[in-house]
């Protein structure tokens, strides 16, 4: 499958899943931010569809991101979380919403060593543990959507878990790769390895229903 065909698969597989198709539809009114749904939630339902499990299936939580370096204070995550839960009134997952600008300024307390600022949300979706996670999916119109994906969508389609260690420990991924297994035995989990797995050429794709 070419990568636009595997775009065109991925839109319309959340636009089969009620949950996130309402929360999109959400954040496309929201017009503070440029907002990406990203990593797990999307990747778990591709793989919910592709092993014939409910839709919302071992999804604990919805990543939500953005920019935004002149706002960096916690309450302002804040804010834009109670905004969303109102909004979504008696939604089931949780929202964890993250302003990619300030990600440095706490990766050091939950992870154990430091990290450079973010340039950019497509700089700090480069960096996430996996390439089938490092994913970025937002509505920009009624009938226009943008897929970032710095290493394509194979791996997503494929079931196939590889470390993107630019940033993260194997301790990291080794836990990560264990609570995955247990929900989804069907995944192809490839070893830690030191080696980059380099991007895709075409990072963003955009795709027109």
């Amino acid at each position: 499958m070419t990568l636009l065909k595997d775009a065109e698969k991925l839109i319309d597989i959340i636009e089969n899943n009620l949950y996130l198709q309402k929360i999109i539809s959400v954040l496309s009114e929201l017009k503070a931010e440029d907002f990406y749904i990203g990593a797990g939630a999307i990747t778990q339902t591709v793989w919910n569809i592709l092993t014939n499990r409910p839709v919302d299936y071992g999804i604990d939580d919805i990543d939500i991101v953005y920019y935004n370096p002149k706002n960096i204070e916690e309450k302002y995550e804040r804010e834009v979380m109670e905004y969303l839960n109102q909004e979504l009134d008696g939604f089931p997952f949780w929202l964890d919403v993250k302003n990619q600008a300030r990600v440095h300024l706490w990766y050091r307390d939950k992870f154990g060593y430091n990290i450079e600022p973010y340039k950019s949300i497509e700089d700090a979706i480069d960096t996430w543990p996996t390439t089938a996670t490092s994913l970025g999916v937002r509505k920009l119109s009624e009938k226009d959507w943008e897929v970032y994906a710095p290493f394509g969508l194979k791996d997503i389609f494929h079931m196939k878990i590889v470390a993107n260690n630019r940033q993260i420990t194997k301790e990291i991924y080794d836990k990560k790769v264990k609570k995955w297994i247990q929900k989804w035995p069907e995944l192809d989990i490839v070893q830690w390895d030191n080696m980059l797995i380099p991007f895709a050429d075409n990072k963003k794709i955009y795709i027109r229903k």
